[in-house]
């Protein structure tokens, strides 16, 4: 499928990604009438997954699995379901499934009660748990019995393609003994810091520069602007592109899981460890460990990780000997790290270690010059992901976007075209299809990135507002229209106040 130039008032965008390896991407913006090159083809596919990926969603409820299935198919895995806990091992006993998408709460047989049968059919197979919110104890429970990780229901979309594809690739990389095969790791797709900007252009240089030595970096920015895709491009551009690149969130977890995360346990260092399991530190062996959040890491395991750092060896839970791990650093957060070391909250000798060479990842609104390259590349990349071709941007859609501070910077903006192209009524996107705030230039102010999520919610807000209109309130007809289930409807009804005196 070829997708055309996008028309911005009296310019068009035109340009294919760059084969480079680098990801800078070569486009430009030429003068209507000016001659076109040759227009990319099937731009910014999803990543391609090798070996046909095979997840078994386990769910009572026929929409989430549905969903699930739809969301997951279009990230290139072949996707089976199972209505309860039985019929999930009659098929693991008759097919080959990579990673299991299991519910907690079933009629019958119990998630964990499942979860226990498969770790004892097949050691290979990775299991993410489903539980509702109050539910997250049992969840952390079933961590430590072998469980991969967790969701909770209703599953936010791209929490769910991040963990999937995370479990994916724990599977492959040390559970099927392929770590070390050429090109396999956390990054498969093409990395892509799109701009031309003097401020995104010092970062790719800074890049191109450090990426190719050893030496541990310390990425800080704002929420939402970029600094995975730092990380990944150091990673591609380093000596150990062919090794894996790991991942951890030092804020997502209680600071007991995290440790038994990054570092691992041996069997029966605590109840429920009945096998050995790597941490982190160990996926990463010959490649990269990238320390999401770092600002955030509890201070009480910060001196167990400074030695992992120095020395490159580390003991894991219930472990009686130290283990070597050849592994380059990258840590990455949206806080001013010498505030919190002059707090008390982070040790400075940490500080220093990990901040070798330091990349400033620039907001968004200080480099407003990259807009129409982020908006041609957004509308590409989500038009193909919603099946909606946009054929044409008018001049006031890029102007009330230029008018915008940004508070939640790429991430935000990406987060809006996707509003915009799900409620556009035409191959134009219009005005009309952005919400109130941005229209009217939004509250211009200082950075806050904690507040990010605020303007995403008000944004989902305005899309189930304006859904529900169109549709009379009708519910299912709605849920329909928006690509969720009826219960996931009623869930973001309750969360945002929406009754029907509202629509």
């Amino acid at each position: 499928m070829e997708i055309g130039n996008l028309r911005i008032g009296r310019y068009v965008i035109v340009g294919a990604m760059s084969r480079s390896g680098r990801g800078l991407p070569a486009r430009r913006l030429v003068k209507k009438g000016q001659s076109s090159v040759q227009q990319a083809e099937n731009l910014n596919k999803g990543r391609s997954m090798p070996n046909n990926p095979r997840l078994l969603v386990v769910d009572d409820e026929a929409g989430h699995r549905m969903m699930v299935r739809a969301v997951m198919q279009d990230q290139g895995f072949e996707v089976l379901e199972a209505a309860n806990g039985a019929q999930c091992l009659e098929i693991l006993e008759k097919e080959r499934v990579d990673v299991v998408l299991l519910d907690m709460k079933m009629p019958g047989m119990e998630g964990i009660q499942v979860l226990e049968r498969i770790s004892r059919m097949q050691a290979r197979i990775q299991v993410v748990m489903l539980t509702a919110f109050g539910s997250v104890g049992s969840a952390v429970e079933a961590m430590k019995k072998g469980a991969f990780d967790y969701l909770t229901k209703p599953a936010d979309i791209e929490e769910l393609k991040s963990v999937i594809h995370r479990a994916y690739e724990y599977q492959r990389l040390v559970l099927d003994n392929s770590r070390h095969k050429p090109g396999i790791g956390a990054v498969q797709a093409r990395v892509e810091l799109i701009g031309q900007s003097r401020a995104i252009s010092r970062v790719l240089e800074l890049v191109s520069q450090v990426g190719p030595s050893e030496a541990n970096v310390l990425i800080q920015g704002e929420s939402g602007t970029g600094k995975e895709l730092v990380a990944r491009a150091l990673h591609q551009a380093s000596t150990r592109k062919n090794g894996p690149l790991i991942s951890i969130n030092c804020a997502a977890m209680p600071a007991e899981l995290l440790e038994s995360e990054l570092f691992g346990y041996q069997k029966g260092a605590f109840t429920g460890a009945g096998k050995d399991k790597p941490g982190k530190f160990q996926l990463a062996d010959k490649g990269t460990l990238f320390l999401d959040e770092i600002g955030e890491f509890p201070l009480q395991l910060q001196a167990k990780l400074l030695r992992s750092l120095q020395e490159k060896l580390i003991q894991p839970l219930g472990g009686a000997r130290e283990i070597g791990v050849d592994v380059r650093f990258l840590a990455a957060t949206n806080k001013e790290l010498l505030e919190e070391v002059r707090a008390g909250r982070f040790r400075h000798d940490l500080y220093f270690r990990l901040n070798v060479v330091e990349i400033k990842v620039p907001p968004l609104r200080e480099r407003m010059e990259d807009l129409p390259l982020l908006v041609n590349h957004f509308v590409r990349l989500l038009g193909q992901k919603n099946k909606k071709e946009m054929r044409r941007i008018t001049p006031g859609f890029l102007e009330s976007l230029a008018g915008y501070d940004w508070p939640g910077n790429v991430r935000e903006l990406e987060n809006v075209i996707e509003r915009a192209i799900i409620l556009s009524r035409s191959d134009a996107l219009d005005v009309r299809d952005l919400p109130e705030s941005i229209v009217q230039g939004g509250i211009k102010s200082g950075p806050e990135p904690e507040h990010e999520d605020e303007s995403l919610d008000r944004a989902e807000k305005e899309t189930l507002e304006r859904a529900l209109k169109d549709h009379q309130g009708h519910r299912e007809k709605t849920a329909q229209a928006l690509g969720i289930s009826r219960r996931t409807l009623q869930y973001k009804l309750k969360k945002h106040g929406l009754t029907k005196r509202t629509y």
